[in-house]
């Protein structure tokens, strides 16, 4: 996909939106709770990406990992451009951190192998305990405990994990005066 965007193939970026769009306007949406200005970071992300898509570098993650981290670099530069008190800042700062260690999760639950997903599904969302999980999995008791056990652990990993922090621009919007 990088060797196709870099060669300015427009079917490649066609591609890469109809893949990450609903990702990208997702995050975009829990980070600042408004629909136009999703939308207008999802534009922004995908002109980013074909105006320089040799920025993305495959050895430091996957393609995923770096629109989210262009996803929450531009919606802090729309946070940056509204005026806010400095308390109300740090809260929607503290949402998007929220919101990518949420995506963060999506994506290894998704990406999780089926047993291990199956028996998380059966304790958090059918409040089963591991015996009746094991029960309904067909499996020993000591292999949903495993099952649930590594579940979290790879769970864990995503909320302890920080949430990238681009540079923050320079206070101020380039218009004061110098002395």
């Amino acid at each position: 996909m990088r060797r196709r965007l870099v060669q300015g193939e427009e079917s490649a970026l066609a591609e890469l939106y109809d893949g990450h769009a609903s990702v990208v306007r997702g995050l975009a949406h829990r980070f600042l709770d408004d629909e136009e200005a999703a939308d207008r970071v999802v534009a922004e992300v995908f002109a980013e990406v074909w105006a320089d898509p040799g920025a993305y570098e495959p050895e430091r993650g996957s393609l995923r990992l770096w629109l989210t981290e262009l996803t929450q670099r531009r919606a802090l530069r729309h946070l940056d451009a509204i005026s806010l008190a400095p308390e109300s800042r740090a809260r929607l700062e503290e949402r998007i951190r929220a919101a990518s260690a949420a995506a963060r999760a999506d994506r290894m639950v998704t990406a999780m192998p089926g047993s291990l997903r199956t028996a998380l599904e059966l304790a958090y969302v059918g409040r089963r305990d591991y015996r009746e999980a094991a029960a309904e999995l067909g499996v020993s008791e000591g292999e949903a405990r495993r099952r649930m056990r590594l579940g979290l652990q790879l769970l864990s990993t995503a909320a302890a994990r920080p949430a990238p922090h681009p540079p923050r621009p320079p206070a101020g919007n380039g218009t004061e005066k110098a002395s």
